[in-house]
């Protein structure tokens, strides 16, 4: 079989996109997939994402962690995809799109940024020092003072592998408060295993976080990772936070072609 990829990243979240039109790609063979993501032996990437035509969306959308397995929403690839539509021409600047967690619209800025709604967010668990909400994929998140003290692989390991987050896994995010709208944040990510140097949702989620905390009283925030600088926005109502976007980067790498 032959296909061709091309390779793009969100604030250093990368992902091999491949647009399947024709519905060839083996989405069902983790091994395959598993495989092309690996960062020795193939392409290399944190997640594989497969493009097809859909008969009420401008496409659909499905995502693969480098463990080979679907995942839940993933943000910086979901605008990853989007450029790579945009870009060759398979879409227009702004779209409605469907993924596993439902319909989401996206919007190609200028100077390669492109924003993506994600769904609203009604339960949020308080347990001490940590939250868990689901932004299209579940998060764990934990304030600290000091993110260069954490160990974010050994730390967030041990909490996505604990007794309860085990079964059906967490991404686990540590937040630092850089200034009012301002949070710097680490994360381990779920099927990646392994600390990303960005993740979308975890942005999502640490930003709302920290205003669920009463700790900053903007809904417009700069949200800084390893990989790159994102914007989070949204709207809170009691009980629910709404019209939430996610804003940011996302550049091509390279081309090529699989073989195999």
């Amino acid at each position: 079989m032959e296909f061709k990829f091309q390779k793009y990243h969100g604030t250093g979240n990368d992902f091999i996109l491949i647009n399947d039109e024709s519905e060839k790609f083996p989405i069902d063979n983790s091994d395959r997939i598993r495989s092309l993501c690996d960062r020795k032996f193939g392409i290399g990437a944190d997640g594989l994402i497969v493009i097809r035509n859909h008969d009420r969306f401008d496409f659909e959308m499905f995502y693969f962690n480098s463990d080979g397995k679907q995942g839940s929403l993933c943000g910086n690839g979901s605008r990853c995809a989007l450029a790579f539509g945009v870009e060759n021409g398979l879409i227009k600047n702004e779209v409605v799109f469907k993924a596993i967690d439902g319909v989401h619209k996206a919007k190609a800025n200028s100077n390669n940024i492109f924003s993506l709604s994600i769904k609203n967010v009604k339960t949020i668990e308080h347990d001490d020092n940590a939250l868990f909400l689901d932004t299209g994929s579940p998060h764990y998140v934990e304030l600290v003072e000091s993110l260069d003290d954490i160990n974010v692989r050994a730390k967030g390991s041990l909490i996505r592998n604990g007794d309860r987050y085990k079964k059906e896994g967490v991404n686990v995010n540590f937040i630092e408060i850089i200034g009012p709208d301002h949070i710097k944040i680490r994360t381990y990510e779920r099927g990646v295993e392994d600390e990303t140097l960005s993740c979308g949702t975890g942005a999502v989620a640490s930003s709302i976080a920290i205003h669920f905390l009463q700790l900053t009283k903007f809904n417009k925030l700069k949200v800084e990772t390893l990989g790159g600088i994102l914007e989070v926005e949204f709207k809170f109502t009691p009980g629910i936070y709404k019209d939430i976007y996610l804003k940011g980067p996302a550049k091509k790498i390279f081309s090529g072609e699989i073989k195999w």
